[in-house]
């Protein structure tokens, strides 16, 4: 019995510890820090319709972004693109993991090639962990529209990447596609960034909509219109990064380029 009550006392000593280390461990872990950004890359041609991917990997390359949503992606597509497969191309030549959603997926012009593909793309420094792609709401003449998710583990953080373009052409369909975003957003326990082409400006009741879960960045951040349509003579702002009320958002940019008809936009961000 005497060894019993010791070794009770020993385990109710080593609990009360670990219940007064526990906050002070939480308290040195420093935030993580890290830059998203969202660029619609029109399938890698610029304004003057030139197809080159190496401009838009350039693009890429100098935001610093440690994690891109991307929208406009082909893979295998058609000869507009080379039949290439635009996001792995992409992810070889920045050295970075990717996630592929396939929007639109089509049976290859010859029998035996890849699928032809077109929709979203993530790429991350960070390991993406798994990822997954939703087809979003869309009226029967309407394109097929989705979220792509990634789970992305950054230096021991976990945190949820997602990734949309919504439909440009009707608003009760945008509407629609965002009540399906936000029933996917409060369902998931993870610190979340969303990024996309929301064809949609602030003022728009679908940008009130899904700013019900999410925080858009740029007001806290960024500085002047933030306008990122159209590349030659931006008018409107309608490319997003909205984030978890629970991350913390330092700087927002919107980048000049001619790389495509969209001008991308980069956040500083840190996960608590």
């Amino acid at each position: 019995m005497k060894h019993s009550f010791g070794l009770s006392a020993l385990v109710a000593a080593l609990a009360l510890v670990a219940t007064v280390l526990a906050p002070m461990a939480f308290a040195d872990v420093p935030p993580r820090h890290l830059t998203v950004a969202t660029f619609n890359i029109k399938h890698g041609a610029g304004t003057d319709d030139v197809l080159d991917l190496e401009r838009t990997a350039g693009v890429v390359e100098g935001s610093g972004a440690d994690v891109i949503g991307l929208q406009e992606v082909d893979r295998h597509w058609s000869d507009r693109s080379d039949f290439a497969d635009q996001a792995a191309w992409l992810a070889r030549r920045l050295g970075m993991h990717v996630a592929y959603g396939a929007n639109l997926d089509l049976d290859p012009t010859d029998p035996g090639e890849p699928r032809r593909q077109y929709g979203t793309a993530i790429l991350s420094r960070f390991p993406i962990l798994d990822s997954r792609n939703t087809l979003l709401p869309r009226a029967p003449e309407g394109e097929q529209r989705g979220l792509l998710e990634a789970r992305i583990n950054v230096r021991g953080k976990k945190m949820l990447l997602l990734n949309t373009h919504l439909q440009h052409t009707s608003q009760a369909e945008r509407s629609a596609q965002v009540a399906a975003i936000n029933e996917i957003v409060a369902g998931r326990d993870l610190p979340a960034v969303l990024t996309g082409d929301l064809n949609a400006t602030p003022e728009a009741p679908e940008i009130a909509e899904i700013t019900q879960h999410l925080v858009d960045t740029w007001p806290i951040a960024g500085r002047g219109d933030g306008f990122t349509f159209d590349a030659e003579a931006p008018r409107m702002r309608i490319d997003y990064v909205l984030a978890s009320p629970g991350i913390d958002v330092h700087r927002a940019e919107v980048i000049t380029t001619t790389a495509s008809d969209h001008l991308p936009v980069v956040v500083d961000i840190a996960l608590r």
